[in-house]
C-alpha cells in the first residue's frame, strides 16, 4: 500500500511510518518542521519503502506537491497541526489557520480519487464537559472565544466536521480519531508535554514545574499502542465515516504523575506548583479530567491499550539519558 503521512516526521508520525514500513508499505513524509525533526526520520532516510518532503502545505510549493503526491496514494494519515498548550495560547490566529485549511485542501484532493483519508483529533475537543468518561457521541462543552486556549479544540472539531461532511456528502473514505495524551520516546517538552518535561526536569534534579494545583487528572498512552490502534482502524472498513477514542483509560493526577517521575528516575528535585497565568495566560482554563471511553474502539478493532505508563516513563527516560 501506497501511504501519505502529513506532519510524518513529528513525534507520532515517525513511529507510525516505521509501523507501516514494517508492514511492508510504501511511505511518503511531508512536514513543514515546525514541530518535527529530521532526526526523528533519520534511521529511515534510506530505506527505499521511505520518502520525506521538507514542505509547508500552505505554501504554493506545498499544494503543488501535496496535489502531486495525492494521486499515487492509497492512504493519507493527516497528522499535521499545530501541536502543544504553548503554541496554541501564544499563536491561536495561526492555529486556526492551518489546522482548518491544510484539512479542506486535503479533503478535496482525497475526493478526486476517493482516498482513504484519517484525520487527527484531539481529547481537547470535550473541552469542559463533567461527562466521565468521555464517548465519542457525547455533546461538546467548550470555553467561551475570548480565551485563545479553546482555539485548537474548536478548529480540531471544525475538521471532524468537514471531514464527516465529505463523507456524508460525497461517500469519502474518512476515518476520525481523537488521541488521548499519546506519549513515548522523541516527544518533547517544550511545547507543554508534560512527562517528557518531567523527565528532562527530574534528570537533571532542578524542580519539577507542576502547572496549577496538580489535582488535574490524564490518561496517557503509550505511542506503540497507539500506533497499533492506527493501523487496525485503517484496516477494517466498518470503521469508515466512524469516530474513536484512542487512549488510556488508567487516570492519574498531574501531581502524581510528577512523584512517579521523581521515583523511577531516583531524582532528588523538588516538586514546584506553578499558577496557570504564569505558565500560560491570565484566564488560562484547564480540564480537570481527561478520561476516555474505548468501549467503541475495541468493539470495533479489539484493540486496548496494554503499555503501563511506568514503562512509558522508563522508556522516555531511556530515550532522553
Amino acid at each position: 500500500m501506497r501511504v501519505l503521512l502529513t506532519g510524518g516526521s513529528g513525534f507520532i508520525g515517525s513511529h507510525l511510518a516505521e509501523r507501516l514500513i514494517k508492514r511492508g508499505d510504501k511511505v511518503t513524509s511531508i512536514d513543514n518542521l515546525s514541530t518535527g525533526k529530521l532526526e526523528n526520520i533519520q534511521h529511515l532516510i534510506d530505506n527505499p519503502s521511505f520518502s520525506h518532503h521538507t514542505s509547508d502545505l500552505l505554501s504554493e510549493e506545498g499544494r503543488i506537491l501535496l496535489e502531486k503526491e495525492m494521486e499515487n496514494v492509497d492512504l493519507v494519515f493527516h497528522l499535521a497541526a499545530a501541536v502543544g498548550v504553548f503554541n496554541v495560547v501564544k499563536f491561536p490566529a495561526e492555529t486556526i489557520k492551518n489546522n482548518i485549511e491544510i484539512t479542506e485542501y486535503l479533503l478535496n484532493l482525497a475526493k478526486e480519487k476517493m482516498t482513504k483519508i484519517v484525520i487527527f483529533s484531539t481529547s481537547e475537543v470535550y473541552g469542559k464537559s463533567k461527562k466521565f468518561p468521555f464517548n465519542e457521541d457525547d455533546d461538546i462543552v467548550l470555553g467561551p472565544s475570548k480565551n485563545a486556549r479553546w482555539s485548537y479544540a474548536a478548529s480540531k472539531l471544525v475538521d471532524e466536521f468537514l471531514g464527516l461532511a465529505f463523507h456524508n456528502q460525497h461517500g469519502l473514505p474518512v476515518i476520525i480519531v481523537r488521541l488521548f495524551n499519546t506519549v513515548g520516546p522523541r516527544q518533547v517538552g517544550h511545547y507543554g508535554m508534560v512527562i517528557p518535561r518531567f523527565v528532562e526536569q527530574a534528570m537533571t534534579n532542578s524542580p519539577i514545574t507542576v502547572f496549577g494545583d496538580g489535582k488535574q487528572s490524564r490518561c496517557f498512552c503509550n505511542v506503540e499502542d497507539t500506533i497499533e490502534a492506527l493501523v487496525r482502524l485503517t484496516e477494517k472498513e466498518e470503521c469508515i465515516g466512524e469516530v474513536f477514542n484512542i487512549g488510556s483509560s488508567n487516570e492519574i493526577s498531574i501531581e502524581e504523575l510528577a512523584n512517579l517521575v521523581k521515583k523511577i528516575t531516583n531524582s532528588s528535585s523538588d516538586i514546584e506548583f506553578i499558577p496557570y497565568q504564569e505558565a500560560y495566560s491570565d484566564g488560562f482554563e484547564d480540564m480537570k479530567r481527561r478520561i476516555p471511553d474505548t468501549k467503541k474502539i475495541e468493539q470495533f478493532t479489539g484493540w486496548k491499550s496494554t503499555v503501563s505508563l511506568e514503562e512509558t516513563i522508563n522508556r522516555v527516560w531511556s530515550f532522553l539519558s
